[in-house]
């Protein structure tokens, strides 16, 4: 068997999956949180699966949890290890061949999953500038796994690396060059795995070669980006810099006229901290409507609340503005996407954000629309010129198959 553990570091958590990317299963997954804080807490979740053929894909799922202190990382994959070896799936018969972790930028150094060495380290420690809220956490873990699992590899799978393919003039800002370049201030775009993950799928749902299709893929969760993908490369994105930049997100305003920013510093005394805190945790669907979940949005607008109504239109403007612009850049577009929590899950969402793409061939159906479901399918017409779907992404397998491709081509 070929196993994969992929690992997702935060400050004061990390998740982690086992993998047998044989049959691409997760044979376990779990959480450890609250790092340093106290009384940690640590869930592990194992799958024994049916053999092939049986009717059942899952045959048994069981959850155990543990509270304890868990000072630091290192600590956490102690507890990790210690799941392992009390539930299973046994480390000894199961053994990892590497360990992909999630890593939220790696500038324009990294355009690919990275075999990580002590001078990745420093690189990823010296990127935590442009990600401050991410790198550092990635960092912790990274190096607690690597105590942890010594002899085999460990590999970097950068957010921001689906998007190295974007040309020079969607990626640069229009600001004086020396002072860009000195603060490396252009743009990265993020969620890259899943937008990898998505396009490749849909291709293969559809059963076309990614190569052949122009695609847009709406990432719409708390956070949310979307992607102009052609021929399997990322063209154009909507996040920047940070993460901020773009669709209207749960709390995080999105585009905005960077004046805004000057204005209320000079009218409402607001200093760096406090913008940085309005626009990325006070603003977006939580600032219009005191929401930030979609689905209290929803359960607002059917009451009547004015506000919640606001804030759904402004989300849906911000989705078609985005999506008639990508289609210019691309000049025509052949797949349509959405996925994560909202883009999987609110069919009035991608009714909306397609609703006024009748001219470039996108057609909906609306009972195909309604349906819920785990696996890729078809939202549009059979008379569509534009196939949309709804594709969930599953950015922990896309680690692992780039964490395994990178280890085989060390």
């Amino acid at each position: 068997m070929s196993i994969v553990l992929v690992v997702n570091s935060g400050s004061s958590s990390f998740k982690y999956q086992l993998l047998d990317m044989v049959s691409e299963r997760v044979l376990a997954s779990g959480l450890v949180e609250r790092i340093g804080q106290g009384t940690g807490r640590a869930t592990h979740t194992i799958r024994s699966w049916a053999e092939p053929g049986q009717p059942a894909p899952t045959v048994l799922e069981a959850t155990h949890e543990i509270e304890r202190p868990i000072p630091d990382h290192t600590v956490g994959f102690s507890v990790m290890l210690e799941a392992f070896a009390q539930h299973g799936p046994s480390l000894d018969e199961h053994a990892p061949v590497a360990v992909g972790h999630r890593v939220v930028h790696g500038g324009a150094r990294f355009f690919e999953a990275t075999v990580i060495t002590d001078l990745v380290e420093i690189n990823i420690d010296d990127l935590s500038v442009l990600a401050p809220l991410h790198n550092p956490g990635a960092l912790q873990g990274i190096r607690a796994a690597r105590r942890s699992f010594a002899d085999i590899p460990h590999v970097a799978v950068f957010d921001t690396a689906f998007h190295q393919t974007l040309p020079p003039a969607a990626y640069t800002y229009a600001i004086d060059r020396e002072l860009a370049d000195k603060h490396r201030v252009r743009r990265y775009g993020f969620h890259g795995t899943s937008h990898a993950y998505v396009s490749a799928r849909a291709a293969e749902f559809l059963g076309r070669d990614v190569a052949d299709l122009k695609q847009i893929v709406f990432h719409l969760g708390n956070g949310a980006s979307v992607t102009a993908v052609d021929g399997g490369r990322s063209v154009e994105t909507s996040m920047g810099l940070t993460p901020l930049e773009g669709l209207v997100m749960g709390t995080r305003s999105g585009d905005l006229d960077p004046a805004v920013l000057l204005h209320l510093a000079r009218r409402a005394s607001l200093s760096i901290d406090d913008l940085d805190t309005l626009l990325n945790k006070k603003s977006g669907v939580l600032g219009l409507a005191g929401v930030s979940d979609m689905r209290d949005l929803s359960a607002r607008r059917e009451a009547g609340d004015a506000d919640a109504q606001l804030a759904f239109d402004v989300y849906l403007h911000r989705l078609r503005a985005y999506a008639g612009a990508y289609i210019a850049q691309l000049g025509g577009v052949d797949v349509i996407s959405f996925t994560a929590g909202v883009g999987e899950n609110a069919p009035e969402i991608r009714e909306g954000a397609v609703a006024t793409l009748g001219f470039a061939g996108v057609e909906l159906d609306p009972e195909r629309n309604a349906v819920r479901g785990h696996d890729p399918r078809l939202i549009s017409t059979d008379a569509s010129k534009v196939a949309v779907l709804v594709v969930p992404t599953n950015e922990e397998l896309e680690i692992a198959r780039q964490a395994l491709a990178a280890t085989a081509d060390d």
